[in-house]
């Protein structure tokens, strides 16, 4: 299975990145590296929530209907005609979902790493939602996913997975200390620590991390 960062490099990626620049009216290159700063976290929160059973099948019965992956077969209609409100009013219920009374701060400290203000983060995340949970709508029937207990299976996949040997990859040791630092469980509190402090964050800390990652 493809990982995130493999699809956002693919074809259909840049054709995300590159619409959902157009559609909020912001520069491409630093779209393109917050979608890769937000897209692994979102996922990681959403791997969080699906942990419970009520989660894994509530995310379930979203990706086998109306996120199902169809929003990607028309990228062209839905960029080429301006994003329509009903698709960033998806968006932002699905973000305040994921990640509930944080969805503030994680919005600050992605505008503050990717360089870009927080209205643009908001914008853009708005859009890039929807068409997150269709790639996960999409992957889940390519890979035969039928049932919230292959969900957790789904999204480690995406966010790298395990080599065949089982050892864990390069990029999802980065993740896992990306998105979870200092060990307690709790990824969005340390993303939020990241910029607007609080976090106590070992090893350098997230803003280490990510500054080698996106040259900040």
């Amino acid at each position: 299975m493809a990982g995130i960062f493999d699809l956002l490099n693919s074809d259909l990626g840049k054709s995300i990145i590159s619409g959902v620049s157009g559609s909020t009216g912001t520069d491409e290159a630093k779209t393109g590296s917050l979608l890769t700063m937000a897209l692994p976290v979102l996922m990681k929160a959403m791997e969080r929530n699906a942990s419970t059973p009520e989660g894994a099948e509530g995310l379930m019965g979203a990706i086998q209907g109306k996120h199902n992956g169809g929003i990607l077969d028309n990228l062209g209609d839905l960029f080429g005609g301006g994003v329509n409100e009903e698709v960033s009013n998806d968006g932002d219920k699905i973000l305040g979902h994921v990640l509930g009374a944080k969805k503030d701060n994680v919005t600050k400290v992605l505008g503050a790493k990717s360089g870009l203000d927080t209205g643009s983060v908001a914008n853009i995340l708005k859009v890039a939602a929807p068409l997150l949970m269709g790639v996960l709508g999409k992957q889940a029937s390519q890979n035969n996913v039928t049932s919230s207990s292959g969900i957790s299976g789904l999204l480690s996949g995406l966010l790298g997975g395990a080599s065949s040997e089982g050892a864990v990859t390069q990029e999802q040791s980065f993740l896992e200390k990306m998105l979870d630092s200092d060990g307690d469980g709790s990824i969005i509190d340390d993303v939020a620590g990241m910029v607007l402090g609080g976090s106590s964050n070992k090893s350098g800390g997230l803003g280490s991390l990510l500054g080698g990652l996106f040259g900040k």
